[in-house]
């Protein structure tokens, strides 16, 4: 935990087991992180660079990928080291280790990276709807932001139905392009060709794109909280034993996603490039697969193959969202809300970008897309080297030094590569406006890889003495009932809370019948009439146990705001709330009210379920 004990992904953190005598179960356990990871690394931002690499310049590209993916796999562990050893994620150590005003403007920069990333996956679904059910981009785009619903939907299982469906996107995605490269039938002569590094200034531009697609700043930030879902140990050897495990997952998972990389630039090279055709957009690469490769299918598997990149890849950017805002500003902001911040962020260039330029426009601003990701990769990943190099913060599993040079020399790659494209796109702009922000960055940069960490912890920490903390009082406990059997549960804590405290107890209902919406308290029906007697022999039985008791029945069409309004005028201690457990569809239908009350109120809210056992919010 890290040191101001605020979890990273506290809702899923340490749930899977991890305690199997078996080996092959063990493995099987820390299995699942890096997979999320993956999809990253092979969304639709990797697909427009991949097609353009392998149209424009065949085969001779294929070695930046070998090479981006050596990268990742390096970072990666690095990463999920950081988050094992520490149990912090990045951007939680980066507030720790930097002033507050360093640390924003980190935290400013990994929110354009996940935006770009975001519009990456949002036009990569988006192209997919449209070429496989014949739709105008534009309305791919929109219906491509309904998705913040399933992510809403698969949450609420935990990580490993996430894990699940992440690796049968990634299956399904393996298996339409090995199929779209047997058809292809390339030349395995110029593929072991490819893999020789050549560089010039036509493939610099792709080939920056091509490693910020493949390695993917906000992954890093991903995965080093990914990895304390696992329960692991206090003890060195507990960490040495996830860190083996978590290097394995992220050698098998990184390796695939090299390979689907890798398929789509092949597949572009062995048609386009053949061909001597020039992509200049991912729909154009659809049409033409089919006469190039003589089957129909191929173009119907390249969309699927696309839905699902983008769709999958999006689960994966919610959940960094999250950890990053919730890791650099110590905030905690409901997933659905984040994802639709982000989501937003996104539609509003897409559209912009589609209606004035066309669907041409929305190809060059995939491209755009990863460059910005690439762009930002040296401020996540200069942090990183230098905490797990740092002994104070990982003791016995501090970088050796061999590790410690592999890293500064992929590190000295990447802040080159970027140099030079900052070298040629920045001429083109205003020297107003290029130079300060040259400065800026360059500035930003040199202060993160040499300043200083801040010794201690970035938060001041309450004291523990709990001689300081006074004892609550419950003069007034307000219980909510609704005729079901939780209403007896409620009443059974809030009569022992009482019972101690001397306290009156308050008993709500809120009827929300159409007859009640209506005529409000003037409503006579049967149903009403037998709830008034059920509500009072309620209220006898607390008043056989000694207890002051006061029933009130409010008609009202949302019940949230009728508790929260009766709440603020009567003024209790404490709400006893009974909780039904809906998950999924229930819970979108019927609301969340205890959630709705608790964030409204401000009185502790003590929450039962059926079987009684009491969760205090």
């Amino acid at each position: 935990m890290d040191s101001n004990g605020t979890q990273s992904l506290s809702e899923v953190h340490s749930s899977v087991a991890t305690a199997h005598p078996s080996i092959w179960r063990r493995m099987f356990a820390f299995a699942g992180p890096a997979y999320l990871v993956s999809v990253g690394y092979m969304d639709p931002g990797n697909w427009a660079t991949d097609l353009e690499g392998g149209a424009r310049f065949g085969y001779q590209l294929l070695w930046v990928l070998v090479l981006s993916n050596a990268m990742a796999i390096l970072l990666q562990t690095l990463s999920a080291r950081l988050g094992i050893v520490t149990g912090r994620d990045l951007a939680q150590a980066c507030r720790e280790a930097y002033p507050k005003q360093v640390s924003n403007v980190l935290w400013v920069l990994c929110e354009i990276a996940i935006a770009a990333c975001d519009l990456a996956e949002l036009l990569g679904a988006a192209i997919g709807l449209s070429l496989l059910f014949k739709l105008p981009l534009i309305v791919g785009v929109l219906l491509s932001t309904l998705d913040t619903l399933l992510v809403l939907w698969f949450n609420r299982y935990g990580i490993r139905m996430l894990e699940s469906i992440i690796l049968a996107f990634v299956s399904i995605i393996g298996a339409c392009f090995l199929f779209e490269v047997l058809l292809a039938k390339p030349s395995f002569h110029l593929m072991a060709q490819g893999l020789i590094p050549r560089l010039n200034d036509q493939s610099l531009y792709v080939a920056i794109g091509i490693l910020g697609a493949t390695v993917m700043p906000h992954n890093l930030y991903l995965h080093s909280s990914l990895v304390q879902t696992r329960t692991i140990g206090k003890r060195d050897e507990d960490k040495r034993s996830a860190c083996k495990y978590n290097l394995v997952d992220s050698v098998v998972a990184l390796n695939g996603a090299l390979l689907v990389n890798a398929a789509i630039l092949i597949m572009a090279a062995a048609t386009f490039f053949k061909n001597g055709i020039v992509v200049t957009e991912i729909q154009q690469a659809h049409q033409l697969l089919a006469p190039l490769l003589g089957t129909t299918l191929a173009g119907g598997v390249f969309a699927v193959a696309l839905i699902c990149s983008g769709q999958s890849s999006t689960i994966t950017g919610t959940m960094a969202g999250q950890i990053v805002m919730e890791g650099f500003l110590d905030f905690r902001m409901r997933p659905w809300l984040r994802r639709l911040i982000t989501r937003s962020m996104a539609v509003i260039p897409a559209v912009i970008t589609i209606a004035v330029t066309g669907e041409q426009g929305a190809y060059k601003l995939l491209i755009l897309s990863q460059v910005v990701l690439s762009l930002q990769l040296p401020f996540a990943v200069i942090p990183l080297i230098r905490f797990t190099s740092d002994r104070r913060q990982m003791g016995n599993f501090t970088s050796p030094n061999w590790v410690k040079a592999l890293a500064w020399t992929c590190t000295a790659i990447i802040i080159s590569l970027n140099l030079w494209l900052a070298w040629t796109t920045l001429e083109k702009w205003p020297t107003y406006l290029a130079l300060p922000l040259s400065l800026g960055l360059i500035a930003l940069l040199g202060w993160v890889a040499f300043a200083p960490f801040r010794q201690g912890s970035a938060v001041k920490l309450p004291d523990t003495s709990l001689e300081l903390l006074k004892p609550p009082v419950y003069r007034t406990i307000l219980v909510t009932l609704d005729h079901t059997r939780l209403d007896r549960t409620a009443l059974s804590h809030a009569t022992a809370l009482a019972k101690g405290h001397k306290a009156k107890i308050h008993l709500l209902h809120v009827e929300e019948g159409v007859t009640s919406q209506v005529y409000g308290a003037l409503a006579e029906t049967a149903e009403v009439e037998k709830g008034r007697q059920y509500f009072s022999e309620l209220r006898s039985s607390v008043e056989q146990l000694g207890l002051e008791t006061e029933l009130t029945v409010v008609h009202a069409i949302d019940p949230k705001s009728a508790i929260v309004r009766f709440s603020r005028e009567c003024k209790p201690d404490l709400i006893v709330m009974g909780a039904h457990g809906h998950k999924g569809l229930k819970d979108l239908v019927f609301g969340a009210t205890i959630n709705e009350v608790r964030h409204a109120v401000g009185v502790p809210v003590l929450v039962v379920q059926d079987d009684t056992h009491a969760a205090p919010n």
